[in-house]
């Protein structure tokens, strides 16, 4: 036997003193789905908006002609099925689900599909909700999948944890907000990618500005926005900043988010395009 150079990821003995590597955590698709990239939307804290931007994304890729599909990590707080008014429930096999389907044909599976009322709480411990999100990559039927966007939970624990080493993510968009303390949400979600060796695609600012309706101005309600800086201090690029819209969160809350005609994501999307293909 030859001397151990202690780089497990060039070896194939199967030895006690063997590292696992990230591959090794990775839970495969059943034999009947097929997704070609996936992208998680992530922020350090709540209440930024990482449903909405999901949402956005999808709708965009979609009208681009991808295949897209949303997976809901976001267990205890799912949103995703109302703002595209989807109610169906999720339908069920011997060992499958089938993903709801909206209006425009983007696949989506979220807790909220799956309970008897929307309004119903998951009190759920922490390796329960873990455990649901696997599911949802590995027992869901997604069929032919150009483009997966993964809604995370906020902050950095169990879920983030189980979607960064059990789905193979091709990239994160960091989603922010315009206010002081965004150093240290973005430093928190930049991290944890960094730690999980997830590439980090660039960031979203939402919440960035009010147009004024009868001049247009841009209204920065929150203060300065500090996005640029940050971004820049972390070698990151900024995909989109996105306005405070009275008609595009009237459409989440009609569960019309897909008749929304607004392009805020178009640069972003280019942007991710490039880089995950």
């Amino acid at each position: 036997m030859s001397e151990c150079t202690h780089d497990c990821s060039s070896c194939s003995v199967d030895c006690s003193s063997r590292q696992p590597s990230k591959e090794d955590f990775l839970e495969k698709l059943n034999d009947m789905s097929s997704v070609k990239k996936v992208i998680g939307v992530v922020s350090g804290k709540g209440g930024v908006g990482k449903s909405l931007v999901t949402s956005l994304l999808a709708v965009t890729f979609n009208r681009r002609g991808f295949q897209t599909a949303i997976l809901d990590a976001d267990v205890t707080g799912p949103s995703i099925p109302k703002a595209f008014g989807v109610k169906e429930k999720a339908k069920g096999m011997e060992d499958y689900l089938i993903p709801a389907v909206t209006k425009t044909g983007i696949q989506m599976m979220s807790v909220n599909l799956l309970l008897d009322n929307e309004t119903d709480p998951v009190v759920w411990r922490g390796p329960v909700i873990a455990g649901a999100v696997k599911q949802f990559w590995t027992d869901v039927i997604w069929k032919d999948v150009d483009y997966m966007f993964v809604d995370m939970p906020p902050g950095t624990g169990d879920v983030p944890l189980t979607v960064f080493q059990s789905i193979p993510l091709d990239g994160i968009v960091i989603v922010t907000s315009p206010q002081e303390l965004v150093s240290m949400i973005v430093a928190k979600a930049v991290n944890m990618a960094k730690l999980m060796e997830i590439p980090i695609l660039g960031i979203v600012e939402n919440m960035s500005y009010v147009a004024c309706p009868d001049c247009g101005k841009k209204i920065s309600v929150f203060g300065e926005s500090k996005t640029e800086a940050v971004a820049a201090e972390f070698g990151l690029k900024v995909l989109t900043k996105l306005p405070i819209d009275p008609v595009l969160a009237n459409n989440c809350d009609n569960g019309l988010i897909e008749l929304f005609e607004g392009d805020y994501m178009e640069e972003a999307a280019d942007e991710i395009e490039k880089a995950v293909n």
